[in-house]
């Protein structure tokens, strides 16, 4: 335990060296300490008090016929995929209106193999698409036309790529499962050149993935290494009891702590994940995969300075509907998360008089063969 101590002190004094910066929010340069072991006391919220909530139906044509896999939002615009690798990829605007429907996929140089990921940034009119089997970068404009080729350097692959701000991307670099540090990149937007390199220590990879006696994968719990927060971001990796905030000038600092250590040989099979940030509430997933993997949703009330396990209802629903909050996979702070709701059960739903507001004028207009519909939560 003496071990474990020494490191995460090691780990606390490395990331304190990378400059504090001056933080935009004070409750930034505080890190919250939760204890994984502990029961907390349970607490409901309603989804409407906490947050602002908008709903875009995705508009439904011969040629915008999408599963609403969400890519990233913007403040104009939204990108979407299907769920297979067809390659297409849809432009909705905030309304839901179909604005571009894109298909690049082959292997020449303006094109992309496989479409893993993808992000907008209206401030440059451009779209860059994470084609981590091409191991490159591809840059289009938001008419589709091709731009250029971002190449990754050698043994560098971004398992997830973000606007950090408009001459830089950010991305976290995916590992042989090996490794003893998590590697986050900031790189250029011309031509990928690396402007910060950020790496979390850690004394021994820990696993999210649950096997039975003779190896094989029962489980796995996915979590976002990068989490937007405000004009920052959220960095988190597994095997470290601390989740970091990387600041605008590059500077990174503990945001939460998690104790006892994940590295603990009795709690190496508990977690401590960020999931979003508010001004108020930091919300978190605490995650168990001893033998299966079991989930805890926690916040943390920046004013009552106390920790909740909460259960979270949509009150646009007459018959108190929770929400399970997902991470949010965009660049935009503004949005908390989203969240895809499937015509057919909004449909089933309205049938049955379970719906209210905006929600019900939006199913109202609404089959079952329409385009998803997209919840989109945002800070107040």
């Amino acid at each position: 335990m003496k071990k474990i101590n020494i490191l995460l002190v090691l780990i606390l004094l490395f990331i304190s060296g990378c400059g504090r910066g001056k933080p935009s929010h004070d409750e930034r340069s505080i890190f919250v300490t939760v204890d994984v072991r502990k029961n907390y006391p349970k607490k409901e919220f309603s989804l409407q008090n906490m947050m602002s909530v908008e709903y875009v139906a995705l508009e439904t044509t011969d040629e915008f016929i999408c599963q609403g896999r969400i890519l990233d939002i913007g403040e104009n615009y939204i990108l979407a995929r299907n769920n297979g690798q067809d390659g297409n990829l849809f432009l909705f605007d905030r309304k839901g209106k179909g604005v571009k429907k894109i298909n690049y996929r082959g292997q020449g140089n303006e094109e992309y193999i496989i479409l893993y990921g993808a992000i907008l940034d209206e401030e440059n009119n451009e779209i860059f698409i994470n084609d981590i089997i091409g191991r490159k970068i591809v840059v289009y404009n938001l008419d589709g036309a091709f731009k250029r080729n971002i190449k990754t350097d050698e043994g560098i692959r971004y398992e997830n790529i973000y606007s950090f701000d408009r001459e830089h991307l950010i991305g976290d670099v995916g590992d042989n499962g090996k490794a003893t540090e998590k590697t986050f990149r900031i790189i250029t937007k011309e031509n990928g050149s690396l402007a910060k390199e950020i790496k979390i220590p850690f004394e021994q990879k820990k696993s999210t993935i649950t096997t039975d006696a003779n190896g094989k994968l029962q489980s796995l719990y996915y979590y976002a290494p990068l989490l937007p927060y405000h004009d920052s971001w959220i960095l988190t990796e597994a095997s470290s009891d601390t989740i970091f905030c990387l600041r605008p000038d590059f500077s990174v600092n503990p945001f939460i702590v998690n104790t006892p250590s994940v590295q603990s040989s009795v709690f190496a099979n508990l977690f401590l994940f960020s999931k979003i940030q508010t001004d108020r509430y930091y919300f978190m997933e605490k995650v168990s995969n001893k033998e299966k993997i079991i989930k805890t949703d926690l916040l943390y009330d920046t004013k009552e300075k106390a920790i909740y396990e909460y259960t979270l209802f949509n009150d646009d629903y007459s018959n108190k509907q929770q929400v399970t909050m997902a991470n949010s996979e965009c660049s935009n702070a503004k949005i908390v998360f989203w969240q895809k709701m499937e015509a057919h059960s909004l449909v089933e739903s309205f049938q049955k008089g379970e719906l209210k507001g905006k929600l019900k004028t939006i199913a109202a207009n609404l089959d079952n063969e329409s385009n998803p519909v997209i919840m989109l939560v945002k800070i107040k």
